[in-house]
């Protein structure tokens, strides 16, 4: 599945022209994706099939799942070296510094051995004072991992889950082929921007990245920021996908982004999961409520970004509704995760591979007053790995939804 060819123009330190070895980007080597796009620079990795993606028409969710969170180039190579070219768009605010670069994460026989970012690449300049969008066209660029270990090993190359990402070419000084099957349990996960990656350190850093290490499974992210709110399409998709071990946490899109009351808020619940099992009538299904958010535990949304110290480039988050309208039907985290339960409840007399855990065991009050949301919404690194490790324990450990139905 290799070819011979040059070096990109510029490189140094590199090979002879006679020893690059070209491999095409193709699904065989690629993980926690759905499909790829062609485009003119090269392939666009998909988290949601083309299917969802031509029945959804909001801008939001078309950056989220075309930013490639949990996607991973996975292959067996000799090779000591490791270029890849990728286009990136990346984006920025107006009067807010930049954001760090996208990173990418090497992992050689599953231990994290190098980092790097890419250069160049497209800014998608969003105005929040506005609400406007440019984009700023750039060059592709490219991330060179060097010095790996000599012989066969396994290679995975994380890409970053806040940067768009096409992919263009892949070069290696030694054959590349698509590492076998090993047996792992297939996690489906699907979540907010929280599960998508918000500000974590790097790709293998958001929690479910960290949990599928520590649970020893292969994960397939479709964390969707700002866009989990009960999509039929999004259901489909994870009632397509193949998957031994599947969770969906539920709630905090659904409230701050004022998309339901609680008259539509369990039938669409009770939809979805209706969805999921027609694909997998018999895996462990765990519903995740949300974590703590206080400016949405008894306070509806919408939330709206605070732009009062945007001078100082601090964007904050603020709850808009009024408590008093719970009364008519408006959600809050609390109604949801009473609702949750409530249904979990009910539909666990006929499922019994059906299963309930309140995101505060993951971050409730003593970890916000330890490690509080930077933003009011969205967990920093450190967050991350908490939340990552006490899924990891409440899941996959002794006693864990996941475990207990393998054992």
């Amino acid at each position: 599945m290799s070819s011979h060819r040059d070096p990109h123009p510029g490189s140094s330190a590199t090979p002879r022209a006679t020893d690059w070895i070209s491999t095409p980007l193709t699904m065989d080597i690629l993980r926690g994706a759905q499909d790829l796009e062609r485009t003119e620079h090269g392939v666009l990795p998909h988290r949601l099939p083309a299917r969802a993606r031509a029945q959804a028409t909001d801008g939001q969710l078309a950056m989220a799942e075309s930013q490639p969170s949990g996607v991973r180039l996975v292959f067996r190579t000799r090779a000591t070296v490791v270029e890849l070219d990728a286009l990136r768009t990346k984006n920025a605010y107006v009067g807010v510094p930049s954001r760090p670069d996208g990173v990418y994460d090497l992992l050689v026989d599953g231990r994290l051995t190098g980092q790097a970012s890419v250069t160049g690449g497209n800014v998608l300049m969003l105005d929040m004072t506005t609400g406007s969008a440019e984009t700023r066209p750039g060059p592709v660029g490219t991330v060179r991992f060097s010095g790996l270990p000599d012989g066969v090993k396994d290679v995975e190359i994380w890409l970053p889950y806040n940067e768009i990402t096409e992919l263009v070419a892949l070069r290696t000084d030694a054959p590349v082929e698509p590492l076998p099957d090993g047996g792992r349990k297939k996690w489906l996960h699907h979540g907010s921007s929280i599960s998508h990656g918000s500000d974590a350190a790097s790709p293998t850093t958001t929690w479910p990245a960290l949990a599928a290490s520590l649970g020893g499974v292969e994960l397939t992210n479709l964390g969707l920021g700002g866009s989990a709110v009960l999509d039929p399409f999004t259901a489909r998709a994870l009632r397509d996908t193949p998957a031994d071990l599947i969770s969906v946490k539920i709630g905090i899109n659904v409230v701050n982004a004022d998309v339901m009351r609680l008259r539509a808020f369990g039938p669409a619940v009770h939809g979805f999961l209706d969805t999921i099992r027609e694909g997998h009538p018999t895996a462990p299904l765990l519903v995740v409520s949300p974590i703590l958010c206080p400016i949405h535990e008894d306070t509806p949304g919408p939330s709206v970004p605070d732009l009062s110290d945007i001078s100082a480039g601090k964007i904050q988050f603020k709850a808009m509704g009024d408590p008093a309208e719970r009364a008519g039907g408006k959600l809050t985290l609390n109604v949801i995760r009473d609702e949750l339960a409530r249904i979990v409840k009910q539909r666990a007399a006929d499922d019994p591979h059906l299963h309930y855990l309140d995101g505060r065991a993951l971050y409730g009050e003593a970890d916000f007053a330890e490690l509080p949301l930077p933003d009011q919404l969205h967990p920093d690194a450190a967050t991350h790995r908490r939340i990552g490790e006490r899924f990891a324990d409440l899941a996959f450990g002794s006693g864990g939804p996941f475990i207990a139905e393998q054992a």
